[in-house]
């Protein structure tokens, strides 16, 4: 069985001491990095740009798994190449042509990923699924950090989880919001491959300690 993934959300990080906790990263039993860009307008808020993403890759060791949610993506896909992404995902939402966004990505030596918001039906993925590396399930509503979970996302990845099957595709399953101890179990027993957690980690008393128990539950 292939191990499954902690990507720990820099979103829920402290930019006072970003270089501090990135370095907690590296050390940790994370495997990636998951950064979000907001714009503002695709979103309600304004995370971070292009200068915090190359500060963040100087000191990152393991893979950058940068989600955009932002409007016209397109416009951005050589920059965030050359910035260092090594997983670019882009919203279902955002698109009007996600097969030739997709290829774009690809064509830069990315992962193309894809995410979709909570009322976004997974079925919408059937055409292009085998052109998707990894879907991005967001199990709170995109823009803010520390929202509670979604419960119908148990649902949704086990449907996603049919149609990748189906069409023999190598997509990977990454649920993105309200990730804890609790359910971590539960949705990697529902087919999730990576699990994304930001305040859970980064508020937490011993940080460390919390990622090594979230992979620990992910992958028992």
């Amino acid at each position: 069985m292939t191990s499954k993934l902690i990507a720990p959300s820099i979103l829920a990080a402290d930019f006072g001491n970003l270089q501090r906790d990135i370095e907690m990263v590296n050390q940790s039993d994370a495997d990636w990095f998951h950064i979000d860009i907001m714009d503002g307008v695709f979103v309600p808020n304004i995370s971070y740009g292009m200068p915090v993403l190359q500060a963040i890759n100087k000191h990152a060791q393991k893979l950058i798994d940068v989600h955009l949610m932002i409007v016209d993506p397109d416009r951005y896909i050589k920059e965030f190449a050359k910035l260092g992404a090594n997983n670019l995902t882009v919203h279902y939402e955002a698109c009007n042509h996600l097969h030739r966004t997709l290829q774009a990505i690809k064509a830069e030596g990315m992962k193309a990923g894809v995410a979709i918001n909570p009322h976004t039906s997974v079925d919408l993925l059937k055409d292009v699924i085998k052109d998707i590396d990894l879907v991005c399930l967001m199990s709170v509503n995109p823009g803010f950090g520390g929202q509670s979970f979604i419960e119908n996302t148990y649902n949704k990845i086990q449907r996603l989880k049919e149609i990748i099957l189906t069409h023999n595709a190598p997509t990977l399953i990454e649920i993105d919001g309200g990730v804890t101890n609790e359910n971590a179990e539960k949705l990697i027993k529902a087919g999730a491959d990576v699990l994304v957690a930001g305040s859970y980690v980064f508020k937490a008393q011993d940080q460390l300690e919390t990622i090594k128990e979230l992979k620990k539950l992910a992958n028992s």
